[in-house]
């Protein structure tokens, strides 16, 4: 009896453990339906509102033609409903839903549809909750034609516009700390295109844009993953300058030394900023060893640029070997080494110019020419040089004269002669010539002759007139020679001569 009770007592304990089993398994299954469920309700923005209006059908209709790919039916059923029920509740969701199909259909004129329909959204709907979300997703159609930084940069500007413009107009939506994180890929794109730009004029001697270029870097993209090696090629930019002014030919050794000193002084103001905003980055020791080489002071960061950046390298990702694999054949930028902290900037300053560094040049170069000289006195007008006309700013120049001067020769000149030995004994140069310049009255001119008429008294012109047509005498052309030869008559034909 013992034995048969011990053997019941085990067998409703199993059985008691079965059944606990598998009521246990049964609750998991059920709660991993309605995960399941759950799930897939998502894909639906309202698919948690219960109800059979015809409306909210042809929504639901729509939704899941969208998730099976078929795009076109999507649309249709949507646009069913708004143009069938355009006082429908739903008409907000329909209305961006279309603009979603063609977003998730994908391609350069599918997306250019889906950014109008957005855009009408926001038009229609600017205070609604969803007009953030239709702003979100215009950044995002341009976030996903981004090219590498070598390439066509137009969509990346295009998405760095959109997502400042949605941070912006809707400061208070929950999309919000997305939007800023896509706007710190995108600024890490742009600023890795513009730095590379200008380490290239570095490396080709044209420092002008190289400092143009790395500058606009520095003061637009605070947050970029390499400004410290942007501002390394700032003050390597200047040290060359510095280097080129000093081997400088026709240039005097003072302009040369003030200039190099110039130049040198904005090098060491570069790698000074690398230690005191970007104490953690990797290229802070070679900024200390370019300001030791320089034997100026190496600047001590404060404890909150260490922290911030600390933070700022810590939130950056690695970037592995499969990453730099993958990033050679696909099309888009890699973006893992940007920030996950701070703040992007959502204002574009003022960019620096190759010709603004220019004229910055060419204003020391005049201060170092003028140092030393006296200021000039403002107001004050200069001399007039030798044989130069008196200026019009000179109210007590002498006006011209037109007149001869006293006791002249009355054509405009006036004949100087060196001092007579009389007038001073002590003149080391005699004057050459009649002591008397004096000179001479002018002389009367001469009489013209008297006209003398070739005509005799009581002769007429006729017989002139016959006069002059008499014949004149023939000349004697016996003497001169003829290229025309007589002929030989007789015996004078045998005579060759």
């Amino acid at each position: 009896m013992k034995r048969l009770s011990k053997l019941s007592l085990r067998i409703a304990a199993l059985a008691l453990a079965v059944t606990v089993l598998a009521g246990v398994s049964a609750e998991a299954a059920v709660k991993k339906a309605a995960h399941k469920k759950k799930e897939d309700l998502s894909a639906n923005p309202l698919a948690g509102v219960n109800s059979k209006q015809p409306d909210k059908e042809l929504f639901d209709k729509a939704m899941i033609a969208m998730k099976k790919g078929r795009y076109d039916v999507a649309r249709l059923d949507l646009q069913t409903m708004l143009n069938t029920y355009p006082d429908s509740e739903y008409r907000m969701r329909a209305k961006l839903a279309v603009g979603d199909s063609w977003f998730k259909e994908g391609g350069s004129a599918a997306l250019t549809q889906a950014e109008a329909e957005y855009e009408d959204f926001i038009t229609f709907f600017p205070d609604a909750p969803e007009a953030a979300e239709a702003q979100m997703k215009v950044g995002d159609i341009y976030y996903q034609q981004m090219e590498k930084p070598d390439r066509d940069y137009k969509n990346a500007e295009n998405a760095e516009v959109q997502y400042r413009k949605m941070i912006n107009m809707f400061p208070e939506s929950t999309l919000v700390p997305r939007a800023k994180q896509k706007l710190r890929d995108v600024q890490e794109v742009l600023a890795e295109r513009e730095s590379q730009i200008g380490l290239y004029y570095q490396s080709r001697e044209n420092f002008n844009a190289a400092i143009a270029r790395l500058q606009t870097v520095i003061d637009t993209y605070p947050l970029y993953s390499r400004s410290d090696q942007a501002l390394l090629g700032i003050g390597d930019s200047y040290a060359g300058e510095a280097h080129a002014i000093q081997i400088a030919p026709n240039l005097p050794g003072a302009i040369k030394e003030r200039m190099r000193a110039v130049y040198m002084d904005k090098a060491a103001a570069a790698y000074a900023k690398v230690i005191l905003r970007y104490p953690m980055a990797p290229h802070v020791e070679d900024a200390r060893d370019r300001l030791v080489a320089m034997n100026r002071p190496v600047p001590e960061p404060t404890q909150d640029a260490m922290n911030e950046s600390d933070a700022e390298e810590r939130s950056r990702q690695p970037v592995h070997l499969t990453e730099k694999t993958f990033a050679i054949v696909r099309r888009g930028p890699t973006v893992v080494q940007a920030v996950h902290v701070g703040e992007p900037s959502l204002d574009d300053p003022k960019r620096t110019l190759a010709p603004d560094i220019t004229k910055a040049n060419l204003a020391m170069f005049s201060s170092a020419v003028n140092e030393g000289r006296p200021a000039p006195v403002p107001g004050a007008a200069a001399p007039t040089g030798l044989n130069e006309p008196p200026r019009s700013d000179q109210p007590n120049s002498a006006p011209l004269q037109m007149q001869p001067p006293e006791g002249g020769s009355g054509v405009g000149v006036q004949i100087v002669s060196a001092p007579s030995a009389a007038a001073d004994p002590n003149a080391v140069i005699k004057a050459v010539g009649p002591t008397n310049t004096a000179m001479p009255a002018a002389e009367k001119p001469a009489d013209a002759p008297a006209t003398v008429n070739d005509i005799k008294p009581g002769a007429t012109q006729a017989s002139t007139v016959a006069d002059s047509k008499t014949k004149k005498p023939k000349a004697d052309l016996s003497d001169e020679s003829s290229s025309k030869k007589k002929k030989k008559k007789g015996l004078n034909k045998l005579n060759p001569f």
